[in-house]
């Protein structure tokens, strides 16, 4: 139990590094495990089954690059522990996930209840996992941080989590407040934040400083829980993706451009995060309560 605990402090500490959105005036609100207590929810699910994913934001004509990769390496640890991950998203992230071998389903931007009630009946799924993906917000609208309404450029995948929320597990991850998820800490975030928040919920909310960050905290615990080597990829996995992603048509959700950045930060900083999430699964592993970065 020591060493579980000391994995905790860490993990959840080393994704709200760099915050800048309020996201630790959250972090007192959820319970302090909250990437553990996700990664022990997938684990308790039935294996050989369906787990839904969705993600992509739109910026400025294009998915920004803060959700898909979290997504991917999330979906493909979760193929390594024996599911069937399928990502659930729109034509703004054409070709992001096939490139990784795993199954997608687009939605239509015009998809609705009708359309994710079949979804769900179809996959059966066992989960549902969101990762930076906008969610209806309070006043019914979907918007950006700017508050720019981006209604016509989301499909609705957040009516499958509103569909599934308290008959099937769900999970949100987000790093600002107008995600899938964040309905859980709403009234929080319009009193401290002052922004206008999602309002759907979720079993188990993970917020992090940018919401990949987050899809790998749960990545770290997997491969620390399960003791399956190799889940968390290394960072020139996770560079190199990120790169093909500008490529096909993605841009940094903060500078708006077409460059290998999440979230206004550049992969330097990216590169900190994941070796810092990999120093703890490690020590972890090896009966270690401390962690040391290289």
């Amino acid at each position: 139990m020591q060493n579980s605990t000391k994995l905790t402090e860490t993990i959840e500490d080393i994704v709200l590094r760099h915050g800048s959105r309020g996201m630790n005036v959250l972090k007192k609100s959820l319970p302090a495990d909250y990437s553990h207590k996700a990664a022990e929810m997938i684990l308790s699910w039935q294996k050989g089954r369906t787990i839904l994913l969705t993600t992509g934001f739109y910026v400025a004509g294009y998915a920004e690059t803060d959700g898909p990769a979290g997504t991917v390496f999330l979906a493909l640890a979760l193929k390594k522990l024996g599911f069937n991950p399928v990502i659930v998203t729109d034509s703004f992230c054409k070709d992001f996930f096939e490139l990784k071998g795993l199954e997608v389903a687009y939605m239509p931007f015009d998809g609705n209840e009708k359309y994710c009630a079949a979804l769900l009946e179809k996959y059966q799924p066992v989960g549902l996992i969101s990762v930076e993906r906008c969610g209806v917000n309070i006043n019914g609208r979907y918007e950006n941080m700017r508050r720019e309404s981006i209604g016509e450029f989301t499909a609705r995948t957040d009516i499958l989590f509103t569909l599934a929320y308290g008959k099937i597990p769900t999970i949100g991850v987000g790093d600002g407040g107008n995600e899938i998820g964040m309905g859980n800490v709403a009234e929080l975030i319009s009193s401290k934040l002052s922004l206008v928040p999602c309002s759907v919920k979720v079993d188990c909310l993970v917020i992090a400083s940018v919401s990949n960050w987050g899809a790998y905290s749960i990545v770290a615990y997997l491969d620390a829980l399960s003791q399956k080597n190799g889940l968390l990829p290394d960072f020139k996995e996770i560079e190199d993706y990120i790169c093909i992603t500008v490529k096909i048509g993605s841009v940094d959700g903060v500078k708006r451009e077409k460059i290998a950045g999440v979230d206004g930060f550049g992969m330097d900083t990216e590169k900190e995060i994941v070796l810092a999430l990999k120093n703890a699964v490690i020590n972890y592993k090896n009966g270690e309560n401390d962690y040391v970065e290289s």
